[in-house]
């Protein structure tokens, strides 16, 4: 039996009886067959089930260096190699074929992209101006105490989101909030007197003040949507010619690369932001390095 043949009845194998995706099944047989053709080519003739099970883990590697020097990036080479995988677990059952190779090699990792984050300008400009989208006077205080939260405390758009009234009205008396992050693990956070006014500014035309009604509001008075409040600043940024990853999310990287520049230190930042993870936080300080790198080239006589 070829090993293209075998690539045949696996992807039958994946399409009838796994229920696979048309697109999973495409991408498994894309993946494949630039692997076989590889081997052709490898080995200067085209491989049988025989030529697959004695393979080495060196032969893999040479595959996936190919992909990389091709311009695969490490996620879909990643990738590549868990088709092949399947593949090989197939063999293994349905042909008694062990390509033991398959096991020998780790995946490349790839690397976490970088937050990134708005100018200190482009953050103040959100924080201050967003309320120019709507023309409701108390969607506008809404807007402006939602994003002004957002970037003064760092909050994700679902901790934000997910406050109650008597949260804000909690700040009357202690400068603070008692957010609930990921995992439902919650943290305190400070809130800056900017914020803290723009929310009180909202309160007053807050449509339904009681204690455990939804501090941010949609139009319909139920608990403002993510959706919505993403379709504000995606409004907002084109008005106001900003970058397109200008987003909510944004404004929380924005804090933490802002805090970071002006001397605070990563266990402070990890603290606010409420990462489990310190190796998180550092990721921020790539940013600040990749920032100050880009402030040298755009300034220096020999930049």
């Amino acid at each position: 039996m070829t090993a293209d043949a075998a690539r045949a009845a696996y992807l039958d194998w994946l399409r009838q009886e796994r229920r696979a995706a048309a697109n999973t099944a495409e991408a498994y047989g894309h993946a494949l067959a630039g692997f076989l053709g590889f081997l052709t080519r490898h080995l200067g003739q085209e491989p049988d089930l025989a030529a697959l099970a004695g393979l080495r883990a060196a032969d893999v590697r040479a595959w996936l260096a190919d992909l990389a020097q091709d311009g695969l990036a490490a996620t879909s080479r990643a990738q590549h190699l868990s088709a092949l995988r399947g593949f090989a677990r197939f063999l293994a059952r349905r042909h008694g074929v062990d390509i033991a190779a398959t096991r020998l090699v780790a995946a490349a990792k790839a690397r976490a992209p970088l937050p990134r984050a708005l100018s200190v300008d482009q953050a103040r400009d959100v924080a201050g101006h967003v309320d120019d989208v709507a023309e409701d006077p108390a969607l506008q205080a809404r807007d402006l105490a939602f994003f002004s939260l957002l970037y003064g405390s760092g909050l994700r758009i679902s901790e934000g989101l997910g406050l109650d009234v008597r949260a804000a009205q909690a700040l009357r008396t202690n400068p603070t909030l008692t957010v609930v992050g990921k995992g439902a693990k919650t943290r305190i956070v400070p809130v800056l007197p900017a914020v803290r006014a723009a929310i009180e500014a909202w309160l007053a035309v807050h449509p339904s003040p009681a204690p455990d009604s939804p501090l941010f509001l949609g139009a319909r008075g139920k608990r403002l949507d993510p959706a919505v409040a993403q379709k504000v600043l995606r409004t907002y940024r084109r008005l106001a010619g900003l970058p397109e990853h200008a987003t909510p999310h944004a404004l929380r990287h924005s804090f933490a690369t802002h805090l970071l520049a002006a001397g605070t230190d990563l266990r402070s930042i990890q603290d606010l932001l409420g990462h489990a993870s310190l190796s998180t936080t550092q990721r921020y300080t790539a940013v600040d390095q990749a920032g100050l790198l880009a402030v040298w080239r755009r300034t220096h006589p020999r930049g």
